[in-house]
């Protein structure tokens, strides 16, 4: 899966903070890399902010006066951009660029086939190591080497509609029965919508089940990965997800093969009570339609008996490449990603900032449709496995060709795992 999984529908106010960059050259306090008559080639990919031109501007600005180096912004487009990053990195070190924004999940791939520099030391040096948001941390982390800085990220939790759950004395569920409970009960009660939709073909809106009985999608042993789908833990996860609209009816048929944008258009029409949405939901939500402002609720994913289920992070990086202009490259990374810009960037863009310290100011504001995603990716963000393989699996819709199987009847869960597996399995074999 591309990094787009977040990438669009922004809509979720942060509420950050910023003081004005132009009163912050980001500097931290030593001397700066001396860039006089250098560019940086930067690329950044188009739809992460409606127009991050202005955002660059002032960056750039601020970079030519601490650094005396320019920055020269290239555009890209998600879709073609993971194809443009591999010929570049084959071409060698006069195709890639200095700086790039890399999502997540591309990382593993660009630092296998040596296009990414491990900046590990660098992050110690600037003493950044410990306000990492974790699960950001580990998803740029390969072998113990960490290739960037996390720049911005989102999460999923769960939507409801605090106004049809009062109507029915229901609370916000805290236990995966409650979850069950709640859903049957407006099935029940509001027969015009749909309780919880089990997504088909939204991948992310099953693996916090999945993380949640204590299954995992993969595990790696003497630097072979093989998948662990079918485990009895994974299979129990699965079976819940999937129950909830064989057994329990409360997913009807039509959804079965629905994205998260068929739920999000649903969610516009008013026609949803309560899903897994991502954090840059909620301002979209309302934003569709209007009548549903100030009756919008969240709370973390939940565990099977309480706490909370994990659910996956996603989000970009900032990646210098393997050029003459590294050291320099780090100075640009680093001030984009911490400080001032980082809130401007996070404000701007509705995503969560990549470090614990702002994360935390966020959730101390104690926002209703904002505390309760910060709480997830703070305890239970989560990642898919570290490795290139993964991007053909997500690619291949391994796993929700795995839940229509089991949503249509034509598979059991545990059929529809141990095919899910076999096919994770032959694809992890051919990465050598």
């Amino acid at each position: 899966m591309k990094r787009r999984v977040i990438a669009a529908g922004i809509a979720m106010t942060l509420g950050l903070t910023a003081t004005a960059c132009g009163s912050d050259d980001g500097s931290d306090g030593g001397d700066a890399t001396d860039g006089k008559g250098k560019t940086l080639t930067v690329w950044i990919m188009e739809g992460t902010n409606p127009d991050a031109r202005p955002f660059f501007s002032e960056a750039g600005k601020a970079f030519e006066k601490k650094t005396g180096a320019k920055i020269h912004v290239e555009y890209q487009q998600w879709a073609t951009a993971q194809k443009k990053f591999t010929t570049a990195i084959e071409g060698g070190e006069d195709q890639v660029p200095d700086v790039a924004e890399v999502g997540t999940t591309w990382v593993p791939q660009f630092a296998e086939t040596g296009g990414l520099v491990d900046v590990t030391d660098k992050v110690k040096e600037s003493g950044l190591n410990d306000d990492l948001v974790e699960g950001l941390a580990d998803a740029g982390t390969l072998d113990g080497k960490q290739y960037g800085m996390p720049w911005y990220a989102g999460v999923r939790s769960i939507v409801y509609r605090k106004d049809v759950f009062e109507k029915h004395k229901l609370k916000a569920p805290t236990t995966w029965k409650e979850l069950q409970s709640a859903a049957k009960t407006l099935k029940d009660k509001e027969p015009g919508m749909i309780p919880f939709p089990v997504a088909g073909g939204a991948e992310m809106y099953a693996t916090p089940f999945i993380w949640g009985a204590g299954g995992e999608l993969a595990t790696e042993s003497g630097g072979k990965w093989k998948s662990g789908i079918n485990s009895p833990e994974a299979v129990k996860g699965i079976e819940f997800y999937t129950g909830l609209a064989t057994k329990d009816k409360v997913s009807p048929a039509k959804v079965n093969t629905w994205t998260e944008k068929e739920v999000g258009d649903a969610w516009g029409k008013g026609q949803v009570a309560m899903s897994v949405n991502g954090n840059w939901t909620p301002k979209a939500i309302v934003e569709a339609n209007p009548d549903l402002k100030g009756k919008l609720g969240a709370v973390p994913i939940p565990g099977q008996t309480g706490g909370m289920s994990k659910s996956f992070l996603g989000g970009s990086y900032l990646s210098t490449f393997n050029t003459d202009k590294k050291d320099l490259a780090w100075e640009f990374v680093k001030m984009l990603t911490t400080g001032d810009f980082a809130a401007k960037w996070a404000e701007e863009t509705n995503y969560f900032p990549g470090q614990n310290s702002e994360l935390k100011k966020i959730e101390a504001k104690k926002d209703p449709l904002v505390e309760p995603f910060a709480k997830q990716m703070l305890e239970a963000g989560a990642t898919v496995p570290k490795t290139k393989a993964y991007g053909e699996i997500q690619a291949s819709k391994v796993i929700p060709g795995m839940v229509q199987s089991i949503l249509t009847g034509k598979s059991s869960v545990q059929e529809a795992a141990d095919k899910a597996a076999k096919d994770m399995d032959a694809i992890f074999a051919k990465d050598k």
